[in-house]
């Protein structure tokens, strides 16, 4: 571990509680909120919630082995010996990365063939983009890392074209009332997606051991909570006004029992 000084880390100890505070309100929000959309949108919160949730888990491990690493005594921080163990952050994107793209097909309630086939082609890619990643990331040297973050980049592309091409016209087909807000949706994962790689690039700039982990902790964190809470709000938005267009007022009441 990097020696860092009391600001950095007093700066990353309190982006990893803030994002765990914030990942498991949103999760409550989302799980509550399926009361308030039809059935069809139902399993798009479930899934939106389940993402936050993971995540919610993983940032209390992730806030956990910080902690351990360092050790402040009278305002003096030093390295404790135990390794900070950036392989939560992995696993939780294996997990979470694939459902942010199934939670935006399911919201769009596509034909059943078609939610299955982009779901598991969008999936796979996405679960193979982290797992390219990671290699990268743990590496010492920076040649391993831009070999396998260049590697990670293909399924990367392969998800933008699907969500702007292969999606498109399944967009066009929405309620009016719900369209911009799934573009929306679309583009928010789009960016926050696309702020990752940028991060992942941080340690090729000469900042220094410290900055440098600080920078990739503080702007891992920033994507992870507009990748999953930004995104997720957008999705109970989508599922509400499309339980309003399809179910009418009482989406939750009677209509809801059909």
């Amino acid at each position: 571990m990097p020696t860092i000084d009391i600001g950095q880390y007093l700066l990353v100890y309190n982006a990893f509680s803030f994002t765990f505070a914030t990942m498991a309100a949103a999760t409550l929000f989302l799980w509550f909120g399926r009361s308030q959309v039809g059935p069809a949108y139902k399993t798009a919160l479930t899934i939106s919630g389940l993402v936050t949730a993971i995540a919610a888990y993983h940032y209390f491990r992730i806030f956990e082995s910080w902690e351990m690493a360092y050790e402040v005594r009278d305002g003096v921080i030093t390295v404790t010996g135990l390794a900070f163990n950036d392989a939560y952050r992995y696993v939780d994107w294996l997990l979470t990365v694939p459902l942010l793209l199934i939670e935006l097909i399911l919201v769009m309630r596509l034909s059943q063939s078609e939610t299955v086939s982009k779901s598991l082609k969008l999936g796979f890619a996405a679960a193979l983009m982290i797992a390219l990643g990671y290699p990268g990331e743990i590496a010492d040297d920076n040649t391993t890392r831009a070999i396998w973050g260049t590697l990670s980049t293909i399924p990367f592309l392969y998800i933008v074209w699907e969500l702007f091409k292969g999606l498109g016209a399944a967009i066009e087909r929405q309620p009016e009332g719900v369209k911009k807000l799934i573009k929306t949706a679309r583009l928010v994962t789009f960016a926050s997606w696309g702020f990752y790689p940028i991060v992942y690039m941080v340690p090729f700039i000469n900042l220094g051991g410290s900055t440098v982990e600080t920078s990739l902790q503080i702007g891992y964190t920033i994507a992870d909570i507009i990748a999953k809470v930004g995104v997720g709000i957008l999705i109970y938005m989508i599922a509400v006004r499309k339980s309003q267009i399809e179910y009418g007022d009482n989406q939750t009441g009677n209509a809801v029992a059909h």
